[in-house]
């Protein structure tokens, strides 16, 4: 199973940026999908999260802002991100917990990060 990311980059403050991690490989079901990110002295944390039903979680920094959503046709996860920080600077990592078999119980699986950068 594999996590791949797509749509980082550099952008302006009050700029907009869409993320995109698609799951590839064998697997049985997705359960929970999610973006986290990491900021250089600081310890990952969940930005959103969005179930197999569509039920979201966000972090109280980026309400209102962020809107996370899942295609299960294609197994990926997006995360459009609008009127941006400068602290909303960070790697952004996908996380997906998976069940590669019925009787399995979830994983964690990871992306590679991408980088993420607010500034004027």
């Amino acid at each position: 199973v594999q996590l791949v990311e797509s749509g980082g980059g550099l952008v302006q403050p009050g700029g907009s940026l869409t993320l995109s991690c698609a799951a590839s490989g064998s697997f049985f079901s997705i359960n929970v999908m999610g973006w986290y990110r990491q900021a250089p002295g600081k310890q990952r944390e969940l930005v959103a999260s969005i179930t197999s039903c569509d039920s979201t979680n966000y972090a109280d920094s980026v309400k209102g802002r962020f809107t996370i959503s899942r295609d299960n046709a294609k197994n990926t996860v997006y995360l459009q991100m609008n009127s941006l920080k400068p602290e909303d600077t960070a790697v952004y990592f996908c996380n997906a917990k998976i069940k590669t078999t019925f009787l399995r119980a979830p994983y964690d699986y990871w992306g590679q990060g991408t980088q993420v950068t607010v500034s004027s």
